[in-house]
């Protein structure tokens, strides 16, 4: 029960967050979430349920980085910290690394959306 209100809540507050994000094959010209990760020449990681709320973090940081608000370095670091810590998440799966990784995801969302911010005028207010 626990586990469920965690990812509960954690899938209320990312779909918040989703609104006008493209869907995971690249609608609105948008590249796909597969083309959002060979972009760093990784292996692709499957996030299963969560890979809508990740290919929000990362159109976020893809759209910072292609106007100039992020390297392509941290971009591909960025993706790579989420890769690795949702792999950690996965081998072990029980409530306290879910309630770990629903946290460090939404501190890498709130990033995504603050590089995405400083370059995007349509997210700012006023």
């Amino acid at each position: 029960m626990r586990m469920l209100l965690v990812s509960g809540a954690l899938s209320a507050a990312l779909l918040a967050g989703c609104v006008g994000t493209p869907s995971l094959d690249g609608s609105m010209g948008a590249p796909s979430f597969g083309a959002l990760q060979d972009m760093c020449g990784s292996t692709p990681v499957d996030y299963g349920a969560d890979a809508q709320s990740v290919y929000s973090a990362f159109y976020d940081a893809y759209v910072a980085e292609r106007r100039g608000g992020l390297s392509k370095e941290r971009f591909c670091a960025f993706q790579a910290g989420i890769a690795q810590r949702y792999g950690a998440y996965r081998a072990n799966p029980g409530p306290e690394a879910q309630a770990a990784w629903a946290n460090f995801f939404l501190d890498q969302r709130a990033q995504a959306l603050s590089w995405r911010a400083a370059v995007d005028p349509t997210l700012r207010a006023g």
